[in-house]
């Protein structure tokens, strides 16, 4: 599959090095544009249509994530390329697809590159396509502890459950709401081989009332009451898996 791509770093030694790497060992991707700043790469985003954004989070008069914030809603994947790793949580967690630290490996690359496009293959499969959840469909029931006892829950009713510190919030189809003092990292465990699927750190989504999902840096999935819930890039992956 054929990628569009550009290059977003501040030193052109880096830009030239990469874009040699990716001439002799991606060559389905097409370097489209290169730029030194955040606003030259915010014309080449606006001007381009784009499957893929190299980028490096340090550069002068701003960084990565200003760029990003700039671009608001976006369609294509980033691959951060750094020479800190201390960006690595946020940037896994809400804005890139991969990471690569400098000096950059060449298998690391390809990595990175196949990863990217495997993702779009799979979006493309599922487009315009009635897609099918490959999970075991739920028919259990799960306790909730209340003060004096606790409350059982089908979990066939579970929208969502989204994190709130150390406690749950967790949306049922009949429009209430549940708070439980039990972290979302619990209920990912105990809903495990069903059709719950952890799409954000914050979220944990019952894939069976998911009616759409939208391509983006990380794309949404919006449930059967409405509701559009972010998808990390990260966990992107994960997500599109769980469809024929």
């Amino acid at each position: 599959m054929k990628l569009t791509a550009i290059i977003v770093e501040d030193e052109e030694t880096s830009r030239e090095i990469l874009k040699n790497y990716l001439n002799k060992y991606c060559p389905n991707v097409t370097v489209l544009g290169e730029a030194d700043n955040i606003d030259d790469a915010l014309v080449l985003i606006r001007n381009n249509t784009l499957d893929l954004v190299f980028l490096d989070v340090e550069m002068p008069y701003g960084n990565a994530f200003d760029l990003l914030e700039k671009v608001g809603d976006v369609n294509f994947e980033t691959i951060f390329v750094t020479a800190y790793n201390h960006y690595a949580i946020d940037a896994l967690n809400a804005h890139a697809s991969y990471y690569l630290m400098k000096p950059i490996s060449i298998d690391e690359l390809i990595k990175a590159v196949d990863f990217v496009t495997e993702l779009k293959l799979k979006e493309d499969r599922l487009e315009n396509q009635v897609v099918i959840p490959k999970t075991n469909k739920i028919t259990g029931k799960i306790t909730i502890p209340q003060l004096d006892g606790f409350e059982v829950l089908d979990t066939s009713d579970i929208l969502y459950c989204k994190a709130d510190d150390n406690y749950t919030e967790i949306y049922l189809i009949n429009d209430k709401r549940k708070v439980v003092s039990k972290t979302l990292k619990y209920f990912e465990d105990v809903l495990k081989g069903t059709s719950f699927v952890r799409v954000h750190k914050s979220y944990l989504v019952n894939i069976d009332k998911v009616v759409k999902y939208v391509k983006g840096k990380g794309g949404s999935v919006t449930l059967i009451n409405r509701k559009q819930i972010s998808v990390s890039a990260s966990r992107k992956s994960n997500l599109l898996s769980y469809f024929k």
